[in-house]
């Protein structure tokens, strides 16, 4: 890999794997707009590391007491709200952990053309337009029942559907049950960790089983950008949409939906 097959696919992984835009789209126009290999198994988990981290850095205050109070709650049975989201994380994965099971193969044998994609971010952009429409939302994490965080869980299991978006649809989901933009965004963002960490444990698995050639330093850089493009991504986009919504990365979704229609409506689904 070159530096600069590095520093764009680093970017793009920390960057989409945040905003509500579908990293599987942009992963599908990178080598139709360019010549480069595929970067291989072990980039993509260097670069799923740097998001790791960058949630976890950015969120280390409230996951340092949300662990210390899970914890507690073990011993004491008593629920604090820290504790309670703890849980409430740990309910919300269960979905998509069996739905990963379950249709992982089905989805990617059946799923993963890119019209299929083109369709999925239409679909699921509109939702999240109407979502962010009628919100007017203000409460925050913490005030998530058992029934929301499961219902977003249930949510999350659709982002094995190529196009979906993971944060897309739990944003969508947090919105209708009435949280704010920011609260949707932030228990979204934290329901990453446990998918990322279980997403990662499995693709080193497969890397253990493979053959494959690594280049340290490749993997290094990135881990940095990664890390550093998706801080970045988190900060500005909870700040972004507190001032204007979700509005804008609909029409993106829309525009880069049509975009894949244009260049793959010969191959058909």
């Amino acid at each position: 890999m070159d530096y600069l097959q590095i520093i764009v696919l680093a970017t793009l992984q920390g960057v989409t794997e945040f905003l509500p835009v579908s990293s599987s789209a942009h992963l599908i126009l990178v080598p139709v707009l360019t010549d480069w290999e595929d970067q291989g198994l072990a980039f993509d988990i260097a670069v799923h590391v740097g998001t790791l981290l960058a949630v976890v850095t950015y969120f280390h205050r409230e996951l340092q007491q949300m662990a210390a109070e899970w914890g507690r709650s073990m011993t004491t049975l008593r629920l604090s709200p820290s504790a309670r989201l703890a849980w409430g994380l740990l309910l919300a994965t269960i979905p998509v952990c069996i739905a990963g099971l379950v249709l992982k193969e089905a989805v990617e044998s059946h799923l993963r053309s890119p019209l299929a994609i083109a369709a999925g971010l239409i679909g699921f952009g509109l939702l999240l337009a109407w979502a962010d429409w009628r919100s007017r939302g203000k409460e925050n994490e913490y005030d998530l029942t058992w029934a929301g965080m499961a219902f977003i869980g249930c949510a999350q299991a659709l982002a094995l559907f190529p196009g979906t978006s993971r944060s897309g649809i739990t944003i969508t989901a947090a919105l209708m049950l009435g949280l704010s933009r920011e609260g949707a965004s932030r228990f979204s963002f934290l329901l990453s960790i446990p998918v990322i960490l279980l997403a990662g444990g499995l693709q080193v698995v497969q890397l253990f089983q493979s053959a494959e050639a690594i280049d340290w330093m490749a993997l290094l850089m990135g881990v940095i950008i990664a890390g550093i493009s998706a801080v970045l991504c988190i900060h500005y986009f909870l700040v972004f949409i507190r001032r204007a919504g979700m509005q804008v990365f609909v029409i993106y979704r829309i525009f880069l939906g049509i975009t894949l229609l244009a260049l793959f409506w010969e191959g058909g689904f």
